[in-house]
């Protein structure tokens, strides 16, 4: 009966989801109410003090995940915020991407671009850069809404190649289960399916669009930040490699130099108030994240997810990564890649890039079911989860496309 009114009231978060244009309910409210409900529940349901005590240290693991996340986002977004705001975004395109371009370029140019980027940093960062780039294009409401879903399905695609792109494949290397040199064949295959979606996308696609000119002057205060921003993802990916050092830390520690540059260069005439830009971060994604997260923390400690191994179980590897990378969709899949391998599937080579390719890629085909989805979900006003639907044909097409090549690619390197 407990299980039952928890997992309704996941159900009630997911709708209020789909129907906030309905209901003109914020949906990071809802999901935040409905997530300490859940949690609060739990609690009440205890039958002993031991399994309360319990219940609060699964709690407090699910925050201190939510806290390593909002602060990352935070750090990652108060950077992209300050560029944004000093132009350094629409510069970059300006020099990257043709002042005038056909729209079916343009989405195979943003594709490769948001593929590349998530493939050499974090998918926070390529996806809050990416969508910076559409607002230096002159597009309309639904091309922008497509270019939105075309970048979350190629920010996801690319880091399942590379332990610095995704989480998930961090966490399948680590188990000892693959290799990096195995892993890079998954580029491949995540190219050709990233494409193919822009392709599909870009059929209906007709005429030109143009950047936005800017004419503000780019100070130097502003080129030392760009730089820091860079060398902070670099350092980021290097020192997590080398060192296994959380990229949280590393990116806070950018953040804080950005904080000293910024006093150092004050000047009488105008003085740069570095901490001021946290505020253009969007709180609603923040809280949006909260929310969904409290939620997956909740079925993963009434064991809903232990239910879905058993499951997985049960089928051939090859149809059961399928649909486990479909699953990733409505559940997030860190915990859900965590409890499959917590599990431990005597999986072949290729069934585990197969896996690996699934949980990365999958959580695009619903809007929630990836980080970069939420973010473009929050920063594109067109971007509901309604209005996402109408691209699931396509994107299933795309993942299925990408999962196929992947099992023959490696069945034909590893047998």
């Amino acid at each position: 009966m407990l299980h039952a009114f928890l997992i309704t009231l996941a159900v009630l978060a997911l709708l209020s989801i789909v129907f906030e244009e309905v209901t003109h309910l914020n949906k990071a409210k809802t999901t935040l109410f409905f997530g300490c409900v859940a949690w609060i529940t739990l609690f009440i349901a205890a039958d002993s003090p031991s399994q309360g005590k319990l219940i609060e240290h699964e709690l407090n693991e699910n925050l201190l995940e939510i806290a390593t996340l909002w602060l990352f986002l935070m750090s990652t977004m108060t950077f992209v915020a300050y560029l944004n705001a000093k132009g350094m975004i629409q510069v970059m395109v300006q020099k990257l991407f043709p002042q005038k371009v056909t729209v079916r370029m343009l989405m195979i140019q943003v594709a490769l671009f948001s593929l590349v980027l998530s493939a050499i940093c974090d998918n926070v960062t390529a996806t809050l850069v990416s969508l910076g780039l559409l607002t230096t294009f002159e597009l309309s409401k639904r091309m922008r809404r497509r270019m939105s879903v075309l970048i979350i399905f190629a920010v996801n695609s690319g880091g399942v190649a590379l332990i610095t792109g995704d989480v998930t494949t961090l966490m399948i290397f680590l188990g000892g289960h693959l290799k990096i040199s195995e892993l890079l064949i998954l580029l491949l295959p995540a190219a050709i399916s990233v494409m193919l979606l822009a392709v599909l996308f870009s059929m209906s696609a007709k005429g030109e669009v143009s950047t936005t000119p800017i004419k503000r002057q780019v100070q130097t205060i502003d080129l030392v930040i760009g730089a820091i921003f860079f060398t902070t993802i670099i350092m980021t990916m290097a020192m997590n490699v080398f060192f296994s050092i959380p990229p949280v830390l590393t990116f806070l520690t950018g953040l804080s130099v950005m904080f000293l540059v910024g006093h150092w260069f004050r000047s009488n005439r105008e003085e740069l108030r570095m901490l001021e830009y946290i505020r253009q971060v969007e709180f609603d994604t923040l809280l949006f994240f909260l929310g969904i997260l409290l939620l997956v923390g909740m079925l993963k400690e009434i064991g809903t997810l232990e239910l879905l191994t058993q499951v997985y179980a049960s089928f051939d590897p090859n149809i059961s990564n399928f649909f486990a990378g479909a699953g990733s969709a409505l559940l997030d899949n860190v915990p859900l890649t965590a409890a499959l391998l917590k599990a431990n599937p005597q999986l072949t080579t290729p069934e585990w890039l197969g896996l690996t390719y699934a949980v990365g890629v999958g959580g695009s085909l619903l809007v929630i079911g990836s980080a970069a989805g939420i973010i473009a979900m929050s920063k594109i006003k067109e971007l509901t989860f309604v209005s996402y639907l109408k691209y699931v044909p396509m994107l299933t097409i795309s993942y299925a496309c990408g999962y196929v090549l992947t099992l023959l690619l490696a069945h034909q390197l590893y047998g």
